[in-house]
C-alpha cells in the first residue's frame, strides 16, 4: 500500500532513508542540502524510533560518526553540500577501505550556478576517486526510491554508496508515492572483517587489491540497476547520453519520446555494456548532456578506445559553467540537427536578462552591520588593515556599503590566513567568523595562533545560531568564550560586547584596544540573529497567548 505526497528532492530522500530503517542521520548545514536532516528531525518516526538526527560541528565530524554508527551493524546517512565534502574527503576516501558493516549513505548536494556556494565542483569526480559506488536521481520519486537502494546496495557491495543531488532536484517539488510501513531498524551486530576496519599500511594494502576487484562488481550492479536505462530510438544518426536531472530537460523537449536511442545514467560506474551498445548504433556520434562538469564525456572519450565523436560541454555545444535548462539543451540539439529546428521551442533570452538580479544584503538589524560599522571606523585610522572573512552571512561584508572584508576563501580559512599574514608582518591583521563556522572549522586555526601568540585581532561575530542557511543549532552556543580559553587564549584578551547600535562606541574601543594588543586577541561580538529573534517572539507570544 502506498500514499502519495508532494516533496522537496531533498525530503523525498529523507523519507526514502528512514522507510528503509535509518537509524542516524548527521549532517552540518548547507544549502542545498540542509533540508534532508531538518526533515528527518521533524519526522514523527525520528522520536518514536530514536532516530540519532543532531547536527554535527562539521563534515569530517558527521562522516565519521555515520561510519561509527555503521560499524555497529546499523543504517545512517551523512549528508553535505558539495564544499562540505572537501572537509569531509579524509573518512570518505577512507571509508572505501574499510568499508561497512550497516548500510551507508553518503549524500552531496551539488550547487551548479553557485546560488550559495564558492565553486561549481562536481562530486561525482570524489566518488570514482575513491572507488565508490554513486547514486544520481533525476526526480523526487527516484530520490525516494533510490534511497531504500542505496542501503541494499551499501550493504550488497560492502561500501558506502554516494548520492549526488543538485540545487533543482533539491529544491524542487514533485508528486512522491511512498510505502505507509516503514522497515525496521537494524539490531547491533559487528563487522566478520575486523581488519579492514583498522588501516595500518598492511591491511590497507590488502583491502585495496579487493576494492579494485569489487569496481568489477560496481559495474555489474550499475549494468542491471533499474535507475540505468537504454531507451531505443529509430533516428540512429546520433546517441544521446544524460544523467541525472538533465533527462527531465530532455524529455520536456520531446514529450512523445526522443528519436534518437538514449542512455540514462543515474548510478556510477558507468555502465559499459549499455554504452558500448549505444556507440555501436549511433557510428560513434555522441552528445552527452550532464549537470556539472563534463565527467562522462571526459571518461567516454576514452571509456570505449575506439575514437567516438562526442559533444557536449568540452566541445562548447553546452554551457560549461552555470545550470542546464531546457533552452540550452534545444539550442544544443538544433546546432547538432538543425532539421529540429521547428520542432523544438527555444527561448533566446538567458534567464539574466528576464529576472532582475536582487543582490543579497545583510538584514536590517543584523548584529553583523554592527561590528562592520565599529570595525570600519576603527581600521580608518591605519594604513594597511587587512581582514580575513569566512563563510556566513557575515561574508557579506565584503559588498557595499561595507567593503569591509579582503579574503575569502573557505570554512575557517579567516583565523589561518590572518595568522600567515601575521607571520608575514602584516599588521593589523584581523579575521572575522562566525559562531557556527568558528566550531565547524575555526577552533584548530585558533588553537595555531594560541600556541606562537600571534599578533592577530579574532572577531567571533556571535549571532546564536547558523544563520546563513536558515537558523540551525549552533554547536558553540554558549560556550564561545569556554572554548577559547578552554584551548589556551588569554582570559584577559577574551573580551564580549553586544553588537548593537547603541554599544557603537564601546566597541570601537575595544577593538582599537585589542588591535593595539601585541598578541592573540578574541574580541565575543554577540547579538541574537534577527531573523531567529523573531522567530522566538512570535512562539513566545502564541505561548503566552494560549495560556491566557
Amino acid at each position: 500500500m502506498t500514499t502519495k505526497q508532494l516533496l522537496l528532492g531533498d525530503e523525498a530522500f529523507a523519507l526514502g532513508a528512514l522507510h528503509a530503517g535509518l537509524s542516524g542521520g548527521y549532517a552540518y548545514p548547507g544549502t542545498p542540502s540542509t533540508e534532508i536532516l531538518e526533515f528527518i528531525q521533524q519526522h514523527p518516526l525520528t522520536k518514536e524510533r530514536g532516530i540519532h538526527s543532531r547536527w554535527s560541528s562539521n563534515e569530517k565530524t558527521a562522516m565519521e560518526e555515520a561510519l561509527g554508527m555503521s560499524f555497529c551493524g546499523k543504517r545512517a546517512l551523512v549528508a553535505m553540500k558539495h564544499v562540505g565534502l572537501n572537509v569531509a574527503a579524509d573518512p570518505y576516501v577512507n571509508s572505501a577501505f574499510t568499508g561497512v558493516n550497516g548500510g551507508l549513505l553518503v549524500t552531496v548536494a551539488d550547487d551548479p550556478s553557485m546560488h550559495s556556494s564558492q565553486n561549481e565542483q562536481d562530486s561525482r569526480f570524489y566518488a570514482d576517486f575513491a572507488i565508490m559506488p554513486l547514486l544520481e536521481p533525476s526526480t523526487q520519486q527516484e530520490a525516494y526510491d533510490m534511497a531504500r537502494y542505496g542501503f541494499e546496495l551499501s550493504e550488497r557491495v560492502g561500501t558506502p554508496v554516494t548520492f549526488r543531488f543538485v540545487t533543482r532536484l533539491s529544491h524542487s517539488r514533485g508528486t512522491v508515492e511512498t510505502a505507509v510501513e516503514a522497515s525496521e531498524q537494524r539490531p547491533l551486530t559487528y563487522p566478520e572483517k575486523t581488519r579492514q576496519w583498522v588501516l595500518m599500511p598492511g591491511n590497507s594494502r590488502v583491502r585495496y587489491k579487493e576494492l579494485l576487484a569489487d569496481h568489477e562488481r560496481m559495474v555489474e550492479e550499475s549494468e542491471k540497476s533499474p535507475f540505468n536505462s537504454y531507451i531505443p530510438g529509430d533516428d540512429k544518426s546520433l546517441g544521446i547520453v544524460v544523467s541525472g536531472i538533465a533527462s527531465n530537460y530532455l524529455n520536456e523537449l520531446f514529450p512523445q519520446g526522443c528519436p534518437f536511442p538514449v542512455v540514462k545514467i543515474s548510478q556510477y560506474p558507468m555502465p559499459e555494456k549499455m554504452l558500448a551498445r549505444l556507440a555501436d548504433e549511433t557510428g560513434g556520434n555522441i552528445l552527452v548532456i550532464e549537470e556539472g562538469q563534463p565527467f562522462i564525456e571526459q571518461r567516454l572519450r576514452g571509456y570505449l578506445n575506439r575514437g567516438l565523436n562526442v559533444c557536449g560541454k568540452l566541445t562548447g555545444h553546452l554551457n560549461r559553467t552555470g545550470e542546464l535548462t531546457p533552452d540550452s539543451v534545444a539550442a544544443c540539439l538544433v546546432q547538432l540537427r538543425p532539421e529540429l529546428a521547428g520542432s523544438l521551442k527555444v527561448d533566446v533570452n538567458p534567464a539574466s536578462q528576464i529576472v532582475v538580479p536582487r543582490p543579497p544584503a545583510l538584514c536590517q538589524g543584523c548584529g553583523h552591520r554592527d561590528v562592520y560599522h565599529a570595525l570600519n571606523d576603527v581600521l580608518a585610522e591605519h594604513d594597511n588593515a587587512k581582514v580575513f572573512g569566512d563563510i556566513g552571512c557575515y561574508t557579506l561584508g565584503w559588498l557595499k556599503p561595507f567593503n569591509a572584508i579582503d579574503t575569502v576563501v573557505d570554512m575557517g580559512a579567516s583565523i589561518t590566513m590572518a595568522k600567515g599574514a601575521a607571520d608575514a608582518g602584516q599588521h593589523p591583521a584581523v579575521a572575522i567568523i562566525g559562531d557556527s563556522t568558528f566550531t565547524h572549522s575555526g577552533m584548530t586555526g585558533l588553537l595555531d595562533a594560541i600556541n606562537e601568540d600571534s599578533p592577530v585581532t579574532i572577531i567571533i561575530s556571535d549571532n546564536l545560531t547558523t544563520g546563513m542557511t536558515g537558523g540551525q543549532d549552533s554547536q558553540g552556543t554558549g560556550k564561545i568564550e569556554q572554548i577559547c580559553i578552554g584551548l589556551g587564549a588569554d582570559p584577559a584578551h577574551v573580551r564580549t560586547i553586544d553588537s548593537h547600535p547603541r554599544t557603537h562606541e564601546e566597541m570601537k574601543a575595544l577593538l582599537r584596544e585589542e588591535i593595539s594588543h601585541k598578541g592573540l586577541s578574541v574580541v565575543v561580538a554577540r547579538r541574537e540573529c534577527i531573523q531567529t529573534a523573531r522567530r522566538h517572539a512570535s512562539a513566545k507570544a502564541k505561548e503566552q497567548a494560549a495560556k491566557a
